[in-house]
């Protein structure tokens, strides 16, 4: 039902083309079926006659038709190929836009490696079986029963050579059908499983270099390559055993026409022509099912991914926005927490408990706390990509539920703790938050984000290549790069999450002391590790275990927090043991 539910609804659009198929295969199909009765009348009033002319006549006839029919089959295999497209592409836009709508624990929860196939593989296999079918399925039901009509014109009395043929290859296929559903199920499971050792291998190469682990991770990877082979051979074996059994099939149906159709002959039942077109149809016949024979052994593959594909997509995400603006955007950017909490599905404890803060704009608030206290989930509760559980959240006193994504995304800009760059140049990253950015404006983000040297040093400027993730540029520079895209963006709320820990410390330095006059006026929230970075803080919150347990400045706090005490205490003697 999935793969019938999901290929009618993207295929609705295109009933232009799909009638045009059915049409045009169905002239093809009759023209095919009507050769074999004329070339039947050559051979008994033609050539047994000796009437030339009527074999100029008919054969004349049997070129037209056939040029007809070659004309039809091109025709629609080309719409039939235009429809299968569009529905390819149309499905694969539906499953990017859901994924896209994933909050992050649904995402998780799938797992990047399964996303990625199913909006690739999976959705392949769908396609192609919807072209397969306007190029086959259409015209082997048609050639099927119009076959067997004429085949009963031709001669009534060979008509159970039909029906046994018939029934042999469905028995067949029914067979193999049964063996290969759970065959491909599996298929489609290792397909998930390489992708994701072969993603994780690509994206950890320096960690595996690092540890010297090349090895065990080729070991890792050729035990996902030997599973995934095992099903693809045995699958392969079916296929391989599939093509001999029916072309035995055909050949033994063959010669059980020409043995009792000749002693049919010979008694003077049925004129040779007809018995020559009556085996042209019991072929045409089995080719029919040949081609549903082929089909169906796509078909099984196809619903897996169908049934994979449906799943993503009636996944509902935790996380609903407003489709259209019901509350105007925040022009100050004031943030309120109010008894927030939130944990994640299945943990025995929350990771945020009953927070409250306020963030004011023009001021800078802190966050600091041991590595799983949930600073980081803080920041993804503001942008969204978790919702809180309890409490409320609200920028200007609007409920962050009631805005859209698009005017989160204009209040909100995040510099995330691990930097991503996307391929392109450094400049098309730098406007990935405001498109009509000018390079006066990327250059002063830059200057403020303490990159615009390394960035004036190479050969292209702005318009410098940057591969996939950023790899062709170091930590620090690709953090950099991710600050002045924030910066570019100029938003009313800075999201920094703990984004200075790649910098050397005289650039910390020098970027903290730029900061403040690009982000005068918005509000500027910094998850922390280091103290150094957030002493001049306007409010800095004390985070253990999921809960604030201290508030204030950097001399209050040495004063009454001894949580923060022993935070400045252990980082003191770490630099001093340096």
């Amino acid at each position: 039902m999935a793969l019938i539910q999901l290929t009618f609804r993207h295929a609705k659009r295109y009933w232009p083309l799909i009638a045009a198929v059915l049409v045009l295969q169905l002239l093809s199909t009759i023209a095919a079926l009507w050769l074999p009765s004329l070339n039947a009348k050559i051979i008994d009033q033609g050539i047994a006659k000796g009437d030339t002319d009527f074999i100029w006549g008919t054969g004349g006839q049997m070129l037209l038709i056939s040029l007809g029919q070659v004309a039809s089959a091109v025709i629609a295999v080309y719409c039939g190929a235009r429809a299968a497209m569009g529905v390819g592409r149309d499905l694969r836009r539906e499953v990017y836009r859901k994924v896209d709508s994933l909050s992050t624990l649904e995402a998780t929860k799938f797992g990047a490696a399964t996303l990625i196939t199913r909006g690739t593989n999976d959705v392949q296999q769908i396609q192609m079986l919807v072209l397969m079918t306007f190029n086959f399925m259409v015209t082997a039901p048609i050639m099927a029963i119009g076959g067997i009509i004429m085949a009963l014109r031709e001669d009534a009395g060979l008509s159970w050579l039909v029906w046994v043929s018939v029934a042999m290859l469905a028995v067949i296929v029914g067979f193999l059908v049964w063996l290969l559903l759970p065959l491909f199920r599996k298929m489609q499971d290792r397909v998930d499983a390489i992708n994701g050792v072969l993603r994780e291998q690509i994206m950890g190469i320096r960690v595996v270099r690092a540890f010297v682990r090349e090895d065990f991770e080729s070991e890792r990877y050729d035990v996902a390559n030997r599973n995934i082979t095992d099903v693809s051979v045995r699958v392969g074996n079916i296929f391989v055993l599939m093509f001999p059994v029916i072309m035995m099939v055909l050949h033994v149906a063959t010669a059980a026409v020409l043995w009792f159709g000749g002693h049919r002959v010979d008694a003077g039942q049925v004129e040779v022509g007809s018995l020559t077109a009556f085996l042209q149809y019991l072929l045409q016949i089995l080719m029919a099912v040949m081609m549903g024979v082929f089909m169906t052994m796509m078909i099984p593959r196809a619903v897996v991914c169908a049934e994979r594909i449906s799943e993503l997509l009636h996944t509902r995400s935790t996380l609903e926005f407003p489709a259209v603006e019901s509350a105007a955007t925040p022009a100050n950017g004031r943030i309120e927490f109010a008894n927030v909490t939130f944990g994640f599905p299945g943990a025995e404890e929350p990771v945020v408990k009953n927070a409250s803060f306020v963030a004011e704009p023009g001021r800078t608030t802190a966050i600091i706390g041991s590595t799983g206290a949930g600073k980081t989930v803080m920041l993804n509760l503001m942008l969204r990509l978790y919702d809180r559980q309890q409490g409320s959240i609200t920028i200007d006193g609007v409920p962050l539920e009631s805005l859209t994504r698009a005017q989160l995304a204009e209040v909100m800009s995040l510099v995330p703790q691990r930097p991503y760059l996307f391929s392109g140049t450094i400049g098309s990253n730098l406007r990935f938050g405001r498109t009509d950015a000018s390079d006066e404006e990327l250059w002063e983000a830059l200057r403020v984000a303490q990159g615009d040297d390394f960035v004036r040093a190479k050969d292209k400027g702005l318009d410098e290549p940057v591969a996939q993730g950023g790899t062709s540029v170091s930590g620090g520079q690709r953090q950099r790069l991710s600050i002045a895209r924030a910066l570019v963006a100029r938003p009313r709320v800075y999201l920094f999450d703990d984004s200075f820990s790649a910098l050397d410390v005289a650039t910390d330095a020098r970027l903290r002391a730029a900061l403040p006059d690009a982000t005068r006026g918005a509000t500027t929230i910094i998850v922390a590790q280091r103290v150094a970075t957030i002493l001049d803080a306007d409010q800095i919150l004390v985070v253990e275990n999921g809960e604030i347990v201290d508030r204030g400045t950097h001399e209050q706090l040495l004063l009454s927090s001894e949580v923060y005490q022993e935070i400045v205490r252990s980082q003191m003697e770490e630099a001093e043991a340096a």
